[in-house]
């Protein structure tokens, strides 16, 4: 049946394959991940061309089954963008109407034949999002009955003028989600405007804080890191974690995670130590950090989920361009993490590579985005944010010599050992 509906696209739709996909993290008010918009862009796609893809959008939906929308997006939410031609088509109804949110583009031109599509679709169980939202348009008061959540691009708006704009739309019973969030002080200005959801990269933005002291369970995990790095008796790293009765609990709980591969339940520590050994040892630790950081936000730390995205990333590629050396793949997935943890430790990359001890090669990745490890790291940044840096990704996938249906299907892997992560937590 799924090829039955791929038929019925332009001969000029890509293939699933032939496109780059991107989830960027939605989330509320209390910073929770919630909902991912999936983007989908064009492979060959110039920089002009990256904003919007509506056919590479369709080719999505057309083999939704292939995608497998649950394996992204995992218990979240997922946006798509449309236009009224992706709304017209028919395999619109292969997505799951209780797992999605459709977005209409500023640019969708409304018709009396476009709402009636989009009534139909919301009495079928589909809830709608307006993108791009700047001012209050007339000519969208047709649509209003139907759309849930409004989207209010805040790029080069006074805080005044948000403010009016949110009260309009408040006044009408919608949910206000903020794009565009790139700092810490937009999120707070739009928090307290009393937006419900928030999309940017405003909470990977690194915010140096002079002389500000770490939890004792971060110090106690960068310490068995050192201890692991160290070649430390085994003894020793056992009742290091033993001292820490939190850090022991957390450790146990995560190694009996079905994202970290374990077939038999682990009991103990030693156990753990003996079944997993000191590479595994040193995953856990890298991930508690972020863990730690999420405490009390039932574990979707955005944090969280994009630092263990992109070490998986990482480490996949590694592991496919040099499936003989399983140390290149560890070392990728160690450089994929820790290039959050400036931002999770509020401290320089600098002061943390000190902390921390590193290679050279990982040290030169994270400092400078030199070298294959560094290559890798650009790579995951630039598809993080597809939107600006898009026009990357060819050059940088040529230099690593890796094809875009290897990174498709890699990405895939990435989000569902992510989403299991977390649901682990």
């Amino acid at each position: 049946m799924i090829t039955d509906l791929a038929q019925q696209l332009p001969d000029d739709y890509p293939r699933v394959k032939e496109f780059f996909l991107a989830r960027q993290p939605i989330l509320n008010t209390r910073e929770d991940v919630i909902a991912y918009e999936l983007l989908f862009r064009r492979a060959l796609s110039g920089p002009a061309d990256v904003v919007d893809d509506l056919s590479a959008t369709a080719s999505v939906i057309a083999h939704a089954a292939e995608l497998g929308i649950g394996n992204v997006i995992g218990g979240s939410l997922g946006f798509f963008n449309v236009d009224a031609a992706v709304l017209n088509c028919d395999f619109v109804n292969f997505l799951p109407c209780d797992k999605v949110v459709l977005e209409i583009l500023e640019t969708v031109k409304v018709t009396p034949e476009l709402v009636s599509r989009v009534a139909s679709l919301t009495e079928q169980g589909f809830n709608f999002a307006l993108d791009d939202v700047v001012c209050q348009d007339e000519a969208l008061k047709p649509l209003m009955p139907f759309v849930k959540i409004i989207k209010i691009d805040i790029t080069g708006m006074k805080v005044s003028d948000i403010a009016h704009l949110t009260a309009y739309f408040k006044e009408q019973g919608k949910l206000l989600l903020a794009e565009k969030v790139e700092t810490i002080e937009q999120f707070k200005d739009c928090l307290e405007i009393g937006f419900d959801y928030y999309q940017g990269y405003y909470f990977a933005r690194p915010v140096v804080l002079t002389g500000k002291k770490l939890a004792p369970s971060q110090l106690a995990i960068l310490r068995l890191m050192s201890l692991i790095d160290s070649d430390a008796d085994t003894f020793d790293i056992e009742q290091t974690i033993k001292k820490e009765a939190s850090l022991a609990m957390n450790l146990l709980r995560l190694a009996n995670t079905p994202g970290m591969g374990v077939t038999t339940r682990i009991e103990s520590l030693g156990q753990a130590l003996n079944i997993l050994g000191r590479r595994q040892l040193k995953r856990w630790l890298q991930i508690l950090l972020y863990a730690e950081h999420g405490k009390g936000s039932s574990f979707s730390s955005p944090l969280l989920q994009l630092a263990t995205t992109r070490g998986k990333l990482l480490e996949l590629i590694a592991e496919k361009l040099f499936p003989l050396q399983r140390c290149m793949a560890d070392i990728a997935f160690t450089v994929g993490v820790m290039s959050l943890m400036d931002t999770l430790l509020a401290q320089s990359m600098d002061q943390i590579v000190l902390q921390v001890p590193v290679s050279d090669e990982v040290r030169d990745a994270l400092l400078y985005r030199k070298g294959f490890y560094g290559d890798l790291l650009k790579l995951a940044e630039y598809i993080e944010r597809i939107e600006q840096t898009g026009a990357m990704l060819m050059p940088t996938m040529k230099r690593l010599d890796l094809s875009i249906e290897d990174l498709y299907g890699l990405q895939i892997r990435a989000f569902e050992w992510s989403n299991s992560i977390s649901r682990g937590m």
